[in-house]
């Protein structure tokens, strides 16, 4: 039997939850059913996209990722599915597989043709999104589900601004240990950096000049700067909380400047 995860906005304080692990259940009774995390703030398919960035690939090829982030029926809505480096996704078309993507293309991709349940009305995470997770994670064909479309909703996102001599970013993502995520992957760091020395600049005028290998590198209540296991350039503080004590939040401007 195939392996789900689950990415979902639910929380764990109401019965949504148990609902929609009931519905899959049912359908297959021997699934391997993996939580990612119920805990995305509640639309925020950004988020959503930055846990399942990170995530996906630890999983094995065949896995089926069901992303329950805004996916109440409305008007002009369509749900899809999706595949993408042997991994299946499937979820509302909000913009959130075109994050995921990046730019990168999909294997195929298809819009789901499902007819709705009255009695799922409200809820067709429990319903299309799940009938159409439980036909990939059987072993049928994705095709099956509708008709082949070209592309995702595109969703913009902020990307980096690059010069010769800086990189200008964004914080995009902030862990439960309160370290700052920023959108600067190792590889474009490396890129524009060419060896040469650096200064990362951020709120209240604070500096950092040197890259750490890990978290422990500086002293207890100090801060660093380092590529953690996402590949993206994170500011941190050794046993501390990063975010709240360097004031540092989602969407706030960092800039890595190359010295000559």
């Amino acid at each position: 039997m195939g392996v789900i995860t689950l990415t979902t906005d639910l929380g764990y304080r109401d019965f949504y939850q148990a609902a929609l692990k009931g519905s899959i259940i049912s359908l297959l009774p021997n699934v391997r059913l993996i939580d990612i995390t119920h805990e995305i703030p509640s639309f925020n398919i950004q988020h959503a996209a930055f846990i399942l960035q990170n995530a996906y690939h630890y999983f094995p090829k065949g896995t089926v990722h069901l992303i329950g982030i805004d996916t109440v029926f409305q008007e002009g809505c369509r749900y899809i599915a999706m595949k993408f480096e042997g991994h299946y996704f499937v979820g509302a078309d909000n913009g959130i597989f075109s994050i995921i993507l990046g730019e990168k293309k999909a294997e195929q991709l298809f819009e789901i043709e499902m007819m709705q349940d009255l009695r799922f009305l409200h809820f067709p995470l429990a319903d299309i999104l799940v009938k159409a997770t439980c036909h990939i994670a059987e072993g049928n064909p994705i095709e099956d589900l509708g008709s082949a479309i070209d592309t995702p909703l595109q969703k913009v996102t902020l990307l980096p601004i690059i010069e010769n001599s800086f990189i200008k970013g964004h914080v995009s993502y902030i862990d439960s240990f309160g370290n700052v995520i920023s959108n600067i992957s190792k590889d474009l760091f490396n890129q524009v950096q060419k060896g040469r020395n650096f200064v990362l600049h951020f709120k209240r005028n604070e500096t950092i000049n040197k890259m750490s290998w890990h978290y422990n590198e500086v002293s207890e209540g100090e801060k660093l700067c380092l590529f953690g296991i996402s590949d993206y350039l994170e500011i941190a503080i050794n046993k501390g909380h990063a975010s709240n004590l360097l004031g540092l939040y989602p969407d706030e401007t960092i800039m890595v400047e190359f010295l000559d």
